[in-house]
């Protein structure tokens, strides 16, 4: 790796003690050890801060956070956001080992003169490296940001901000990850943050970027396909995903100058492996659960999957407003899929791949997994988890290594194939499962648990009777939160979004504290709380 210096200046002294390191089986050590190009020492800072990344209460909270399908009494348990992140961590490492080999491979040929260097190693070597323990770090945290209740969650806080509380940059799931790994999570210790090598903090770096970075950049002055992913939809706020509030900015550009042949708004190395690596796990593990829980009707897949592929002729000829008028009828909704993507990604998308990946999902999945209805028992396990794993497989072969990627893609991505399947397999979330109307009721009440729970507070800390007993961690959240927003008002008033007078300076400050003290609930949390700010 390029490095493993942790954080810089005064207050960001390295201050670990030899009781906070776990120690690993022996054998494991040995073995990782004699295949590693890596010094011990380096070896060892990675391991410490993927201990560290084990321990956080904040990794342990994501066990009481849903997935997309929340428990059910169906067979083995439904993923949540922990396990989840240990799938991720899983796929993660297995990219990273066969990169890494690659580049010992390239290493040892250079040294010796003996076979040609390997082109993977080479570009590997020019960009920093790769960590398989980094990359399970990455896999590991990826997810520490998002708050009860997932992804609806996530857009509830962020209109909440930008509407309510006086907060222009709003909540990002990514931003408040970084947010966690540099200044929420102490470790018990009197400096923020978990004192991460630079390169685990850039490894969850999926956004490089701020939110007010992108603020005025319209789909008139930057063309879809040229900009990056979460960029341009909406002008007038910034971006969409981003991964480092004004708060944390100068740690990010201080984390990614470490990296300098990385170029502007790219992942490293691994963090394109774990942002991979999400994928693939989203696209497979997730429909195990949707299989278990009965939520995938055998009729409806194979009907659009049929139906496409029966009139892809006609529909690549029909009106795009029709199209759209119609999108529930069979079949449409691919053709907007196969639209929107040639649009967005024309580096990549391809109608001839596209439709050879509709016939493989159809046929592995709509005319074969689903042909049975799940029932628990063991045949039926069996094929759910056969299909999980000739998937994964399939899809990890697909990796490849670019030296200078798209701006929409990273330096580690699936090849055109493997691509287009996750593209497909994605299409199956988010068009039979997302839309039910089962979870649209509980989203509807979800929302509002964290309406009254944000607004709840705020208010709790206007009383000026009673905000001294709001709770402890909150209070202490507000005073630093307030100061350290002061203090980045003189210090960097251009990373700032919004009024710059004291008033809205504190306002921003209280308000990011509401908002990492509700997103650090898990859904029960958040609904046992609700239940006791709200009761009359």
């Amino acid at each position: 790796m390029v490095t493993s210096t942790r954080s810089s200046g005064d207050a960001r002294l390295d201050r670990r003690h030899p009781e906070d390191i776990r120690s690993q089986h022996r054998s494991e050590a040995e073995e990782e050890r004699a295949a590693d190009p890596r010094s011990p020492s380096e070896v060892h800072e990675y391991r410490i801060d993927l201990e560290r990344l084990r321990f956080s209460p904040y990794f342990g909270r994501l066990s009481a956070v849903t997935q997309v399908v929340p428990q059910s009494g169906v067979g083995p348990i439904m993923h949540n956001r922990l396990t989840h992140s240990l799938k991720v961590s899983a796929v993660a490492r297995v990219i990273a080992a066969n990169l890494a080999a690659r580049l010992a491979q390239h290493r040892t040929a250079t040294t010796t003169g003996g076979a040609d260097p390997d082109p993977v190693g080479q570009v590997l070597e020019r960009l920093g490296g790769c960590d398989t323990i980094v990359s399970q770090s990455a896999a590991h945290a990826h997810d520490l940001g998002h708050p009860p209740f997932g992804h609806l969650g996530e857009r509830t806080l962020d209109r909440l901000a930008r509407t309510e509380l006086g907060l222009p940059e709003g909540f990002e799931g990514n931003a408040q990850t970084f947010r966690i790994l540099t200044s929420l999570d102490t470790l018990g210790r009197e400096f923020p943050g978990l004192n991460l090598t630079a390169a685990v903090r850039a490894s969850v770096l999926k956004y490089p970027w701020t939110r007010g970075r992108w603020a005025g950049v319209s789909l008139d002055r930057l063309p879809a396909a040229e900009r990056p992913r979460g960029v341009g939809l909406d002008p007038a706020g910034g971006a969409v995903k981003f991964s480092a509030y004004a708060l944390e900015a100068e740690e990010m550009a201080d984390v990614l100058a470490a990296f300098p042949a990385i170029g502007e708004h790219r992942q490293t190395v691994d963090c394109a492996i774990m942002d991979l690596a999400d994928d693939i796990a989203y696209a497979v593990h997730d429909l195990d659960d949707f299989v278990r829980a009965g939520v995938l009707q055998q009729a409806e897949v194979a009907g659009e999957f049929h139906s496409w592929l029966a009139a892809a002729g006609d529909l690549r000829e029909a009106d795009l407003a029709d199209l759209r008028a119609r999108w529930r009828e069979p079949g449409v909704s691919l053709e907007l899929l196969r639209r929107d993507t040639l649009l967005k990604d024309p580096w990549v998308a391809d109608s001839e791949v596209f439709a050879d990946a509709v016939r493989r999902v159809s046929a592995d999945l709509g005319d074969d997994l689903l042909m049975r209805p799940y029932d628990g028992g063991g045949d039926a396990e069996r094929k759910v988890s056969a299909f999980t794993r000739r998937w994964i497989e399939r899809l990890r072969s697909s990796v490849v290594v670019e030296a200078d990627p798209h701006v929409r893609s990273g330096h580690v991505r699936l090849d055109r194939r493997g691509w287009h399947e996750v593209l497909v397999l994605k299409f199956v979330h988010a068009r039979f499962v997302l839309d039910l109307p089962d979870i649209a009721l509980a989203q509807r009440g979800q929302q509002r648990v964290l309406e009254d729970l944000v607004r709840g507070f705020d208010a709790w800390l206007s009383d000026p009777v009673d905000a001294s007993r709001a709770p402890r961690r909150l209070l202490e959240w507000v005073e630093h939160t307030t100061e350290a927003t002061i203090a980045l008002s003189r210090r960097r008033p251009d990373l700032l979004l919004g009024p710059a007078d004291e008033a809205g300076l504190r306002r921003q400050g209280r308000s990011r504290a509401i908002l990492d003290y509700v997103a650090s609930m898990t859904d029960q949390q958040a609904l046992t709380t609700h239940a006791s700010l709200t009761r009359g």
